[in-house]
Formats: structure tokens, sequence, C-alpha cells
């Protein structure tokens, strides 16, 4: 008979791969032999994660490119979801990618297969009603920002705040100057281009960040830019776009946090990567471009006035937002301007971030791997 899998697990796209590995290296100092299998990023099976199918299969998003990737999209879903069924392990857990996860969560949890879903979708910003499907689909829910706990207790749903596992990787004092002297940039300002992680973010905001690139330096001739790159197709792409501007640009293979600690401002895609942001303690501007039908759909389901997770923490707009028509890079290249020209309002936001960071800081993956534990005892 075949090791079966204690643990299924499924990663959407890189941010989920990196929460992922952290949980599965605390998971596997209790449990060293601890087989774990299911749809997972480099990250992940670096930490031990057997890759049924590669996660960047999953990272697509938006209505329009959802649609045009579905019949991909469904057919891993059935591929994988037999092979669950099939394996039974102990309990699956399903990081971020709900639209992809909860439907299979569903189907497990039919099966007797208990469910653990972790990073909630935001319910609280748009589409509030997905609390009675995910009711269905989960048995347990774990999340990462402290106001979604009584939203799940209200809705009778098992539920436990982990705090956020980058709050615990990030030191709460970068060393900006070390971060410099290893990336090899000179004196003056560094701005942090970071346009997204998908191949179709990329593609809609690495142009309109190095345009702004170029109307910074007309300014301050002694700006820098970094822009790490998600992977090795992001690089192309960023370097097709960047082609003929003369910018002093350095593309990172990753390295993204290298990029925001050695910044002083940080030009950054609405996601992950603005929470990440916030607890190097930068000051950005966050921008977001998305197909016209896609804008209109989540404008309309909107329940918040922000987009950018340190102003939905803060619940204001410590941070400019620049969406849709309003991202151009006029306007980025004057609020990150702002930015190093206002050393107060920078303060202020520093220290907003500050507290942002102590908050969210709980040991993530050992919250995690304790409240997983009930489900392994005996692996």
């Amino acid at each position: 008979m075949h090791d079966v899998p204690k643990l299924g697990v499924i990663a959407g796209e890189a941010s989920g791969d990196l929460l992922g590995a952290h949980f599965i290296a605390a998971l596997k100092q209790k449990h060293p032999d601890l087989r774990a299998a299911g749809i997972a990023g480099p990250r992940m099976v670096e930490a031990g994660v057997e890759a049924v199918y590669p996660s960047d299969k999953l990272a697509v998003n938006g209505y329009v490119e959802v649609l045009r990737h579905l019949p991909q999209l469904l057919w891993i879903r059935s591929r994988i979801t037999r092979y669950f069924l099939r394996e039974r392990p102990r309990v699956f857990v399903g990081i971020d990618a709900p639209d992809f996860n909860f439907a299979l969560e569903a189907k497990l949890k039919q099966a007797g297969i208990p469910t653990v879903h972790f990073v909630s979708p935001s319910i609280w910003a748009w589409r509030p009603e997905r609390i009675h499907r995910i009711k269905q689909a989960v048995s347990h829910m774990l999340v990462v920002f402290p106001f979604e706990e009584p939203l799940y207790r209200d809705a009778g749903i098992p539920v436990t705040y982990v705090g956020h596992p980058l709050a615990d990787v990030i030191p709460l004092q970068p060393d900006t100057a070390a971060a410099r002297t290893a990336l090899g940039l000179a004196a003056g300002p560094v701005i942090a281009l970071l346009p997204g992680s998908r191949l179709s973010e990329v593609t809609r905001h690495a142009r309109l960040m190095l345009d702004a690139a170029v109307l910074i330096r007309q300014r301050r001739a002694d700006a820098q830019f970094v822009l790490p790159a998600a992977n090795s197709a992001a690089a192309r792409l960023v370097r097709q776009a960047a082609e003929g501007l003369d910018l002093p640009l350095q593309v990172l293979d990753g390295q993204s946090h290298a990029a925001l600690a050695a910044c002083d401002v940080a030009l950054v895609a609405s996601g992950t990567a603005t929470l990440e942001a916030a607890l190097f303690k930068k000051p950005m501007v966050i921008t977001y471009r998305v197909p016209a039908l896609t804008a209109y759909l989540m404008r309309k389901k909107a329940l918040l006035p922000w987009i950018g997770l340190p102003n939905i923490l803060a619940r204001d707009f410590v941070v400019p937002e620049r969406v849709q028509e309003a991202a151009t890079p006029e306007n980025l290249a004057n609020d990150a301007l702002a930015w190093l020209d206002d050393a107060p309002r920078r303060e202020a936001a520093l220290a907003s971030f500050h507290a942002m960071h102590l908050s969210l800081r709980q040991d993530a993956s050992a919250r995690i791997a304790e409240a997983l534990e009930p489900y392994l005892e005996g692996a």
C-alpha cells in the first residue's frame, strides 16, 4: 500500500505559496515525516510538499481572464478533487484562491474530509453573501486580520485569528542601508516598482510604473529604481517594456523584500505586496488596472472605499490609491515625489505601519500548526 498524504494542500499563486511554505515548515518540526501533497509552488515544494500540479496554473485574475482559462481551471480542479477523494488526507488546507478552493472544499467536506481554509476572501470588502457558501465548504477558517474573526464567529463558522505570516518574517526595523549595499545602489532616492506577481498584472502595470519612473527622473535626476520580477517570464516583460527608456533600473530575480527594504518609496499594484510595503515601513502609492468590464462589476459590488490593505487596516487613506482611469504615470510620479518631499506625512504613515505590524505579528505559522494538530494526531 502506498504512502497516503496526511495533509492535502492547494496554494493558488506566489503569495499563497510563500504563506504555505511557512506553516508547512512549522508542521514538519513536530511531524518530520509528514507527507503533504497538492497544488504547490516552488517555496512549498522546497518545504517538502509534493506538487501534483504547479500553483502557477491557477494564477489568473479578473472576470475576463478567468473566463479565458476556465476550461483548464475546471479540468485541473476535477482532477485534483478526484486525487484527494481517492487519497483521503486527514485534513485539507486551501490557501487563498477562494473561487478555486471552495467548490473543491465543499466536495471534500461532504465526503467526510475536514477542510481548513487559510486566508479569508475579502467578504468585508465585496460580495459578503459568499459567507453562506463558505459555511458549506469550510470546517475551520484561519484568518490573517483581526477584524475578520467576528464575521465568521457570528456566522457560526469555526474560526481562528492566526495573524499574518509576513508580519513574523519581516523585521520590525528593516535595515535599509544594508539592503542598499547588497543591491549595489548609489546614494539618492530609491523607488521600488512592484507591478504584481501575475503576468496579466505585469502586462497592465509595468509600463505604467516605468513611465512614472521617467517622470520622476525628470524632477529628481538622482532617483534610481528597483523592480523585483516574480519569475523569468515577468522579468522578460519588464525588460521589453523598459527598452529605450534610459532608466537606472535594476530588474531583480524575485527579491521583493530586498527591494522594499532598500527603497524610500514604492509604487505597488494592489495585493499582498501593499501589506509587505507597509510592514517594511515604506510610504507607497497603490495602483491597479483591470479590464473595464471587471472594474465595472467590482465597483458595483464594493463595500469599502479602499482597495489597498494598509488603508483597509487603518480604515483611512493613509496612502494614495490610483485605480483605473486615475492610474496614470503623472499621478503616480506626483504621489511618489510628494512622499519624498513631505517628512511629517511620511513619519505619520510609518507610525501607522508600525502599529499594524505589532497587531499582525502573532507567530502565525505556529498558530496554524496548532490549529491543524487535532487533525494530524498520530500522523
